[in-house]
């Protein structure tokens, strides 16, 4: 067969398992309000958590640095790493407490860079299964032993660890701070004991929990400091900037050796044209917004509780989260697409996430809430969500219990 028969073929049949995927086009980043296809929505879609990506601080910043130029025109290490590179990376590494940072050019590319530079053969690499997709794959690249553990089932955990361990190398532990499908945080304390007592090194993913959750001392660092923990027990650390920061990007931040060994080793960084300067600059300004106005955070966390309330009391089938992620879960692809496109006629985009993104009898309704969400319209689209779910939760992968 001729390679464009094979490509529709597979392609037929992923529309006939309603798996297949398609494009929006929005005319501006949602704030939450959008344009999708000409057509007015409030977005209960996207990851600016703190509502960023249109705050006017970090819009004219992106606007100023662009006077850089519109392209770093060559890899960091050619010919393209500018100043404001360098005031990030210092500003990421005081935000996250730890020694240094480095920015690259997407959070998949952080993920893979970092992993593939720390091990290789001979060494092991113990994750999540629900890890997201850009760790999964780092695993498999890096050549190293890959071993996986229920989620976050830190029993499970000690057993893989205690395996690795036999073989000899170096081990390194990958998870998901904030789950980008569940919404639940990893157990880290637990995890970082565990990698303690079996000589392990913890890579934590904060794409979700950088800048909205942290310590008190170190308030937007992200679900390790809001699990009390630093540098010596969470030595690789990454997180994004597309997501509570509203712009785009990556970093890894660590210790000072780390930084330097990744710019010597990880082909992800080396081999990629670097971060435009206007990016870099709005996402200097989004971390100084966010620092300097906990307000945004207070708002975020009073649209979750506002939200889950509001879903108790209608009895809507909502997982077990504290984040701005607020999966519903129905189970069947059908219903989910069903249940999202009846949304959109209401005016609410809203994610309809089904296999492969999450396991098989899982799809879901992936709602995210933002700080700039109004208390208005998080009623509007509970009330929508009622009116669409009636008599058609086809219950399989039962829904957790909801709880305020």
């Amino acid at each position: 067969m001729t390679l464009r028969a094979i490509l529709q073929a597979r392609l037929t049949e992923r529309r006939e398992r309603g798996l297949y995927r398609r494009l929006k086009t929005l005319e501006a980043a949602p704030s939450p309000g959008a344009v999708l296809d000409g057509r007015p929505m409030v977005a209960f879609s996207s990851n600016d958590y703190l509502g960023l990506a249109t705050h006017p601080e970090v819009i004219a910043a992106q606007q100023e640095g662009a006077r850089l130029g519109a392209g770093a025109t060559a890899s960091h290490l050619v010919n393209g790493h500018f100043g404001i590179h360098e005031q990030l990376q210092d500003a990421l590494a005081a935000a996250t407490g730890r020694e240094a940072a480095l920015v690259f050019s997407s959070g998949y590319a952080a993920n893979m860079g970092a992993i593939c530079a720390l091990i290789g053969r001979g060494d092991s690499i113990v994750s999540d299964k629900l890890n997201h997709a850009s760790l999964i794959d780092g695993a498999r690249l890096s050549r190293a032993e890959s071993l996986r553990f229920a989620h976050s089932d830190t029993g499970a955990l000690a057993r893989q660890l205690a395996r690795a361990a036999t073989a000899g190398g170096n081990t390194l532990v990958a998870v998901d701070g904030v789950y980008s499908m569940d919404g639940d945080c990893a157990p880290l304390a637990e995890i970082a004991q565990l990698c303690r007592e079996h000589d392990a090194w913890l890579m934590v993913d904060e794409a979700h929990g950088f800048g909205v959750m942290g310590s008190e001392a170190l308030p937007v660092a992200g679900s390790a400091a809001a699990a009390g923990l630093g540098e010596e027990e969470v030595p690789v650390l990454m997180g994004t900037l597309g997501k509570a920061a509203g712009n785009a990007g990556a970093f890894v931040a660590g210790s000072r050796e780390l930084i330097d060994y990744l710019v010597q080793f990880a082909r992800t960084y080396i081999y990629t044209t670097g971060m435009p300067p206007a990016v870099a600059a709005g996402a200097l300004a989004a971390v100084r917004v966010m620092q300097r106005k906990p307000e945004l955070r207070q708002c975020l966390q009073d649209n979750i509780a506002h939200f889950r309330r509001g879903a108790a009391e209608r009895g809507l089938p909502l997982c077990d989260s504290a984040s701005p992620i607020q999966p519903l879960l129905l189970g069947c692809e059908q219903t989910v697409m069903s249940v999202a496109a009846e949304l959109a006629s209401r005016g609410f985009l809203v994610g309809a996430i089904r296999p492969p993104t999450v396991p098989a009898g899982t799809a879901r309704l992936r709602i995210t809430l933002s700080a700039a969400h109004t208390a208005a319209q998080i009623d509007a689209l509970l009330d929508a969500l009622g009116t669409a779910l009636t008599g058609t939760l086809c219950g399989e992968g039962a829904a957790r219990e909801v709880s305020p």
